[in-house]
């Protein structure tokens, strides 16, 4: 399967926003785009005015590289997501987040997306009691979500079942510290995912 394998924080500068793609390496000070934000490459530096276009495709690119999924799933992510009823750039950002590594992250049990989808292909949860290695996953509301009972002697888990107590997870889900799992309460509201991406400009740009 396909995946992106160079450096991860010059995707970030490259956006010209903290993406959070390292986990708990981008609150320090080792982040490479809190060291160097400019643009990377020979010419970064350079000034250049953006029309429409550029500002959809910069914002296309950062809700993807957000979510950390390849060209040809989000595009269509981006078609499903229009053939539905209501608003298209609030149901591209809602199967996004039900994806099984961005609940597994959202719930705690992984310091990013990233690392919740090496879990999950590895075989650490299950959902609704069968495990489940598959990162797009799309869960619903009422499934649960776990630890599997073999893996929670894990390194990973240790560490998240002591930082689970003080996570704040999203209120479309509720969390069960101890058992190491969690429910999909609901659908996740706009106002419930992230504020920063601006999915209107993600469909003028595949609308154009």
């Amino acid at each position: 399967m396909a995946r992106y394998t160079a450096s991860v924080c010059r995707l970030c500068r490259r956006e010209g926003a903290k993406l959070y793609l390292k986990g708990s390496r981008c609150y320090t000070k080792k982040c490479a785009f809190e060291r160097r934000p400019s643009p990377p490459g020979q010419h970064g530096v350079r000034r250049r005015k953006v029309g429409d276009y550029g500002l959809q495709l910069r914002e296309k690119q950062k809700v993807r590289r957000v979510y950390g999924v390849l060209e040809r799933q989000f595009r269509n992510y981006f078609d499903t997501a229009e053939n539905r009823p209501g608003v298209t750039g609030e149901s591209l950002l809602r199967t996004l987040e039900l994806r099984l590594d961005n609940v597994v992250y959202r719930m705690g049990f992984a310091t990013s997306r990233a690392q919740a989808r090496q879990l999950v292909g590895h075989g650490h949860f299950a959902v609704n009691g069968i495990s489940t290695n598959i990162s797009s996953f799309q869960v619903k509301p009422g499934d649960r979500i776990e630890v599997r009972e073999t893996k929670r002697a894990r390194e990973p888990f240790k560490l998240a079942k002591e930082t689970l107590r003080s996570h704040q997870a999203p209120e479309w889900l509720s969390i069960d510290a101890a058992k190491l799992s969690g429910t999909v309460a609901d659908l996740p509201r706009r106002d419930q995912m992230p504020l920063d991406l601006n999915e209107q400009l993600v469909v003028e740009y595949y609308s154009r």
